[in-house]
């Protein structure tokens, strides 16, 4: 028997749900965990103690004392009303309950997907190649993300931005998140780079191709294009760099692989397994393990045991870049997806 002292996984990347969800939902936000409505609790009800008009006019009167153009809080806000289809998709965004298996090859890791990315990796080979000698960081996992995120830039979202995170930051329950959330999208505005119009995005206010919080959008994108705007929206070349500045600075490694579909030895179980401990890979190969196709393992950085949620028996070797991109967006599923259709698209 194997046991748990000489198996290895990290912790963090072990035993969180991946859902449908994730591939459109706020991957770089980072968000609090939502909070089900209780036994007896209208679909509807909210926390607000004071009425939206009111709340709108606050945020207008300190979005001035902020600096923020009067005339931009007008544009903004012009319409802006309680979104119930944000309230009612907060409250019962539900935990995944696909299976590994199913969600890798229908969902994230689909034939559609990887001929899609494939294509597009292709037309976009030499801004890739732009990209990559700046930042540093795969074009193939840049590709993989823009593809899971939103269909390569065909679907970010139909909300109004400012509507949305307006509607979070009233609704109450996670107030302060929601309302720096505005403050930053305000800024967005006020700056020029997204015409209000075109400022859409997820329920939660992700934005763009990349589905970037607006928290996010001011730390991390950048204006790869050089038009003096940081367009996520419309400009494939500020998109994708921003992704690849986003793994740049979360510490992507340059050259090393994300991980790898193994065989583990005979007396290798899922519960037993230990999913804490790194190790080099040599030390996998001399306690038997073996390529998922029955071959020598590679030689490679540091890894770690790594075990699909709801998972039929699958069993990966993650190296570090496997915890960058679950950076981007923390269910293990998702990373694990990420890296599967990174390796498929180029």
């Amino acid at each position: 028997m194997i046991t748990r002292r000489i198996l290895l996984a990290a912790a963090p990347l072990a035993g969180c749900a991946a859902s449908p969800s994730a591939v459109t939902t706020p991957s770089a936000a980072t968000l609090p965990a939502p909070v089900p409505p209780q036994a007896g609790e209208p679909e509807y009800q909210t926390v607000a103690s004071v009425p939206f008009e009111r709340f709108v006019e606050g945020v207008k009167t300190e979005g001035r004392r902020r600096g923020l153009s009067q005339a931009m809080l007008n544009t903004a806000f012009a319409g802006v009303r309680p979104n119930q289809r944000v309230i009612e998709l907060d409250r019962r965004q539900a935990e995944g309950g696909m299976q590994w298996e199913e969600y890798r090859d229908r969902i994230m890791v689909s034939p559609t997907r990887v001929q899609n990315g494939r294509r597009n990796y292709a037309e976009n080979a030499e801004l890739l190649r732009r990209i990559e000698q700046r930042f540093r960081v795969s074009p193939r996992v840049i590709v993989a993300i823009w593809g899971v995120e939103t269909n390569f830039g065909g679907n970010t979202g139909g909300f109004k931005v400012v509507e949305a995170l307006a509607t979070l930051a009233w609704e109450g329950r996670r107030a302060s998140y929601f309302r720096t959330e505005l403050f930053a999208a305000l800024k967005i505005l006020d700056d020029g780079h997204i015409r209000n119009d075109r400022m859409t995005g997820s329920w939660a206010g992700a934005m763009g191709q990349p589905q970037f919080m607006p928290t996010n959008f001011e730390r991390l994108a950048v204006d790869f294009d050089g038009d003096g705007r940081r367009d996520i929206w419309d400009s494939k070349a500020d998109a994708l760099a921003s992704i690849a500045n986003y793994f740049n600075r979360n510490g992507w490694r340059e050259g090393e692989s994300w991980g790898l579909a193994v065989t583990p030895p005979p007396g290798f179980t899922l519960q037993g397994a230990d999913t804490e401990t790194r190790r080099p890979m040599r030390d996998f190969a001399r306690l038997g393990f073996r390529t998922e196709a029955g071959g020598a393992l590679p030689d490679g950085p540091e890894a770690q045991v790594v075990l699909p949620n709801r998972g039929n028996g699958q069993v990966f070797l993650g190296h570090h870049n496997l915890r960058v991109i679950r950076r981007y967006n923390s269910p293990v599923n998702y990373g694990l997806s990420v890296g599967l259709l990174s390796d498929r698209v180029a």
